[in-house]
């Protein structure tokens, strides 16, 4: 691609990456660092049973609820602003919850952080779009970017296993001080933001108001469900409010001068299959860590640590996939033809995993079906972090950035929600069926529950074939510098072309 003076790159560009990276890296860590240490911090804190979901579900809802506002206030500050003051309010909130006394500083500190968060991940993708210009350059930073993403979650059972098992639970917490600090101090010194990129039109507050409404109690929705049922009528007025909300705002975004989400944004067909296809897939991967954390530590007495470990096909596929093959061919083919592929290799690797009985063993079931599971996933996020940018104009690079987080954090609190309650009622149909002839309680209870994660995971190889048919399906745009077609089967310009960022003064 030529440079003309409008579209010199930032010559520090690769720096800011390393420090967007370990940001990225901080947010995605802590959404499972947290999960371990949970059963400690409980005792600790004396939290009850009933409101131990709150240390997860505070932070699903601000930061789920938030990251639409969160990526238009990049988009109207500055994303280098939004993402320093991002990273200060975290390690802010982290060492409050590091120093928790009693459950309502944890769960306030627990919202903070969700707050924080929804200000700095869409900051983060969206200095990434407007940096990283150059089709070849940028399939190198979304690799990386994309293998944080996707593997950074199994990273977090690691390291949390680790400073559970060998510090104390409130490390969990700390360890994001040093991370906040390094990339906040590392962003302000060598990020350089494209000029002429701030959308300063005033804030739609009616958006903000119904889009925040609308996306907690969507979050909220699914978190009650697993816990107190598809049928309680709190859920489903959950449900309901949440779909009275959202079409509120819909319809609101599509009256109002400066919409805080502009529908361009989303109901561009290659955006939309991107947003829809992650989220299916996301769906089915939170799900996968929940039921291998609690198989692996429940039926096979792994520690936090080895379990922990044992995820490491997961990142080790991960970061195969999007930095060998994603970043590789994404120059190369047509976006469809790595996310297609990618999310039916992650099936095949979920398919594997429905053969779990108390008996399987690690090397022959569980290291195959994660490594194919992170190949996929490594391979198809890629492209899908890069596409989700696609043709942006500058002043939405923030909200269609948040729009990625958003797909990614309501799959999350879906795939927990609904992959879970997939397994409860196989478990209890399980123990139904076999308690006549069972001699050992607590074996039956194993076996029960073991059929229920194989249950779960096989809907997962369904959601996964779902997703792969919406990115063969609804993305058709070419591969960088050649022509694609838009969805009136037009001739459009290249990915290369339309990812030039002019840069102007102010």
């Amino acid at each position: 691609m030529s440079k003309t003076a409008g579209t010199l790159p930032d010559p520090s560009r690769w720096k800011a990456l390393a420090f967007i990276a370990l940001a990225q890296l901080m947010v995605v860590l802590d959404a499972t660092i947290v999960n371990i240490a949970l059963p400690s911090a409980q005792t600790d804190l004396g939290i009850s049973d009933g409101n131990k979901q709150w240390v997860i579900t505070a932070y699903a809802l601000a930061f789920g609820g938030l990251l639409l506002f969160g990526g238009r206030i990049a988009d109207l500050w500055g994303r280098k602003r939004t993402f320093v003051v991002g990273l200060i309010g975290f390690a802010a909130a982290s060492a409050l919850g590091g120093a928790a006394q009693g459950e309502a500083m944890m769960f306030g500190s627990r919202a903070l952080q969700g707050v924080f968060g929804a200000l700095l991940a869409p900051a983060a993708l969206s200095l990434l779009a407007v940096m990283f210009t150059d089709a070849k350059e940028r399939a190198k930073a979304f690799g990386i970017y994309g293998a944080i993403a996707g593997g950074g979650g199994a990273v977090g059972l690691i390291l949390g296993g680790f400073l559970t098992e060998y510090l104390n639970w409130r490390w969990t917490f700390f360890v994001n001080i040093p991370f906040a600090i390094v990339a906040a101090v590392g962003a302000y010194l060598v990020i350089r933001e494209p000029a002429g990129g701030r959308n300063r039109a005033p804030l739609d507050i009616p958006g903000v108001v119904l889009s925040t409404l609308g996306l907690v109690s969507l979050v909220y929705g699914f978190t009650r469900a697993e816990a107190a049922g598809w049928s309680d009528s709190l859920t489903i007025g959950m449900f309901v409010a949440a779909a009275v909300l959202l079409l509120a705002f819909v319809l609101t975004e599509a009256r109002v001068k400066s919409p805080l989400l502009p529908l361009r944004v989303v109901t561009d067909r290659n955006r939309g299959g991107v947003y829809l296809s992650l989220g299916l897939a996301i769906i089915a991967m939170f799900g996968l860590f929940l039921f291998l954390t609690y198989y692996l530590q429940v039926v096979k007495g792994y520690t936090p640590v080895k379990t922990g470990f044992a995820f490491m096909p997961m990142i080790v596929g991960m970061i195969t996939g999007s930095t060998q093959i994603g970043a590789r061919l994404m120059t190369r083919v047509p976006p469809r033809l790595l996310m297609g592929p990618g999310f039916l290799t992650a099936a095949v690797g979920m398919l594997l995993l429905t053969q779990l009985d108390i008996n399987t063993s690690y090397a022959a079931v569980i290291l195959p079906g994660q490594l194919l599971l992170g190949l996929g996933m490594g391979t198809a996020f890629m492209p899908a972090m890069s596409l989700a940018t696609h043709g942006i104009e500058p002043r939405d690079a923030g909200v269609a950035s948040a729009m990625v987080n958003t797909s990614q954090q309501v799959g999350g609190a879906i795939g927990t929600a609904l992959l879970n309650t997939i397994a409860a009622s196989a478990t209890t149909a399980y123990v139904v069926d076999h308690a006549a002839g069972a001699s050992d309680p607590k074996l039956l209870q194993l076996q029960a529950m073991v059929s229920g994660f194989a249950a779960a995971i096989w809907w997962a190889v369904g959601i996964l074939v779902v997703a792969s048919a919406i990115a063969v399906t609804l993305i058709n745009t070419g591969r960088p510098g050649s022509g694609a077609v838009d969805g009136s089967g037009e001739p459009v310009e290249g990915i290369e072309d339309e990812f030039k960022i002019p840069v102007v003064a102010h």
